[in-house]
């Protein structure tokens, strides 16, 4: 009897284990399969769809952000967004800002994106040639500030006190280009970045040049102004550059239009004429009634036209006309000129 028990107990032993074993084995097949299914709904794509951009607002939690992904459409799953970010990313957090998504994205994907912080940066372009307040509309039309707020942040010369003690306000300084700005940048920043994107551009090598042309940053900012003005070809603004200098050296009137323009708009709205009374008109930006250079910028030129007013052509020429077609007829003498005048402009 003892025997028999003995050995049916040591059957029963058995027997369990091998149960247990299995079970084991069970419990590590569906964990097994339960984790590969996991990481492939991670890596599964959401459906196609338009694009979002998505903002993390400061100090969300993960499962608020994984619910306005799921919202939004960006995921599909916000559960196995938490679950993601709670086992396979530990003390990992998401940082605030604007994101943009364009479906189909993953889970693990967008789960890294908004861990490195790879925000979605705006353009703002800003074209050469504005004044300032042309600028400020420019900058008021991209949603990062009105117009107002803008033109009170140019209109005071404070950023370039110390670089441009004559300035008045920030006319000429505005450096145009294309920025790249995070969603929450203010109108502040955004013109001390273009303020000292220009203090950038300024390099010494200018400097230097400047002084051999006897002449100070703001005279030069002057010049290239008028260039931009005139000229929107390239290989043209040395050739206006040209006639400038030398009318300068030969103390004869700049007889520039865009400074007459510019005078007109500082007193009064300019109809896109240029009237007889107008080249009458005492300003100080008037080139045909004053010589020498405006008293100031009347736009904020290009690199290309202050590099163009630092290092005009070698020639001779006193005078152009407009072909009408973006381009230049360029003249030595007047009697050239008024050929040209009466051909183009007659």
């Amino acid at each position: 009897m003892a025997f028999e028990f003995r050995k049916r107990t040591k059957f029963l032993m058995k027997t369990a284990a091998v149960i247990l074993l299995l079970l084991v084995i069970l419990a590590a097949a569906t964990i097994a399969a339960g984790y590969y299914w996991f990481e492939g709904k991670l890596d599964q794509e959401s459906a196609a769809g338009r694009e979002e951009l998505f903002v993390v607002p400061p100090g969300a939690s993960i499962q608020e952000v994984a619910r306005l992904l799921e919202e939004a459409g960006v995921i599909e799953s916000a559960l196995l967004f938490r679950i993601h970010m709670k086992f396979r990313q530990g003390d990992a957090s998401v940082k605030a800002g604007e994101y943009r998504f364009i479906p189909p994205v993953t889970i693990r994907r967008t789960a890294e994106r908004l861990i490195e912080g790879r925000v979605f940066y705006h353009r703002i372009t800003v074209p050469e040639g504005l004044d300032w307040r042309e600028t400020a509309a420019a900058l008021s039309g991209h949603d990062f500030g009105g117009e107002e707020e803008y033109l009170a942040l140019v209109s005071v010369p404070d950023l370039v006190s110390t670089l441009d003690p004559k300035a008045e306000n920030l006319e000429g300084y505005l450096f145009p280009e294309t920025y790249s700005v995070t969603r929450g940048t203010t109108p502040r920043e955004i013109v001390r970045l273009m303020v000292s994107r220009f203090k950038e551009s300024w390099t010494g090598e200018f400097e230097k040049r400047a002084g051999e042309l006897d002449m100070s940053m703001r005279e030069i900012i002057t010049l290239a102004s008028l260039i931009e003005k005139e000229t929107a070809r390239p290989e043209e603004r040395p050739l206006v550059s040209a006639v400038f200098h030398n009318r300068l050296r030969l103390g004869m009137k700049l007889g520039c239009d865009p400074t007459v323009i510019y005078a007109v708009k500082r007193v009064k709205p300019w109809d896109g004429i240029i009237h007889r009374s107008d080249l009458d008109l005492d300003s100080p930006y008037n080139t045909y009634l004053y010589p020498g250079l405006p008293s100031g910028p009347i736009a904020s030129p290009g690199l290309e036209s202050i590099r163009a007013a630092l290092y005009p052509a070698e020639s001779e020429f006193l005078y152009f006309v407009s072909r009408n077609d973006g381009s230049h007829i360029f003249s030595t003498t007047y009697a050239d000129h008024s050929r040209a005048v009466n051909r183009y402009q007659r």
